[in-house]
């Protein structure tokens, strides 16, 4: 898969596309339908697919300050979508000045001048333009105008639930990774470099890797959970804390996994944990014998609910 910074980076010469285009914040299970359909009209067409997205989050500039909680960093995105068959992955700039673009003018500019597009495939709510004016009606007459197809796709709704990036948000927010996992359609993945915490872990027997998450990363509500921590090619089961460890009087929120299996010296690796499940709500003990107990049971459930070799 071909990825591009920028417009400026998409190759001279390059032909005409099959596009779809979208923040895609956690690649979640309606996003993959918008995907696979552009994949699948390319193939038709006999031409590449490309994603477009956005760094920052159009929000970051359209409200400063508003950004949401990040689901999926653009390298795990990428990542996703060139296993779904994209073939370009192009990361445009968000700011002011691609903001405010009017959307005849965008569609002008980027989809025909630089994108060449024989086919545009979109969720079916989706804007784009100044102030979010133009909509797939709109987009669908410009087609007509200018020679490319436009197919709104509808949103993945399961009963009275439609599948979102927010709803997602929501649910890591709450704790609910279990829930968040079935609307991506993999685990919640937060990832960060391995840093070193207070070593007290190591003292009683559980020694972490203390990591220090991406900027804006969903972090999932303080409490324990089942996850995999995640090193190159490996996944490794983990018991993963998150909160301000109030046994200990802690005013830090950290995000400490116990790795279940040795995978030798973390400390300086970029990893990732992928959570699978919430054991329990952040506790204060007032014995130290009685939160070693708990984090025996901890270790128990995580093993159990992970699997052989766990």
């Amino acid at each position: 898969m071909q990825r591009w910074r920028g417009l400026d980076s998409i190759p001279s010469g390059w032909g005409r596309c099959v596009l779809t285009i979208g923040v895609f914040d956690g690649v979640h299970r309606g996003h993959q339908l918008i995907i696979r359909r552009a994949v699948a009209t390319a193939k038709e067409l006999g031409l590449p697919s490309v994603l477009m997205t956005f760094d920052p989050h159009p929000a970051e500039v359209v409200r400063p300050g508003m950004r949401p909680a990040e689901l999926t960093s653009l390298k795990h995105r990428a990542e996703i979508v060139e296993e779904l068959g994209i073939d370009a992955f192009c990361v445009v700039p968000f700011n002011r000045a691609f903001a405010s673009t009017e959307p005849t003018a965008y569609v002008h500019e980027v989809l025909i001048d630089r994108l060449h597009v024989a086919a545009v495939v979109v969720g079916e709510d989706f804007r784009f333009g100044h102030k979010g004016a133009g909509t797939v009606e709109l987009l669908s007459q410009l087609g007509d105008q200018w020679g490319f197809a436009v197919e709104g796709v509808p949103l993945l709704a399961e009963g009275q639930l439609k599948i979102s990036s927010t709803y997602v948000r929501a649910c890591v927010d709450a704790g609910d990774v279990a829930a968040a996992g079935l609307a991506l359609g993999r685990e919640h993945r937060v990832e960060g470099v391995v840093v070193h915490g207070d070593g007290r872990g190591s003292g009683l027997g559980f020694p972490t890797a203390n990591l220090d998450a991406a900027p804006h990363s969903a972090i999932p509500a303080d409490g324990v959970y089942a996850a995999w921590f995640v090193l190159g090619n490996k996944r490794l089961p983990a018991a993963v804390s998150i909160g301000t460890n109030p046994t200990f009087e802690g005013k830090e929120r950290r995000v400490e996994a116990f790795v279940l299996q040795d995978g030798g010296n973390f400390y300086g690796r970029r990893v990732a944990l992928d959570f699978v499940e919430r054991l329990r709500p952040m506790v204060k003990y007032d014995k130290v014998e009685e939160m070693l107990a708990e984090i025996d049971r901890d270790v128990a459930r995580t093993r159990a609910l992970l699997g052989p070799g766990s």
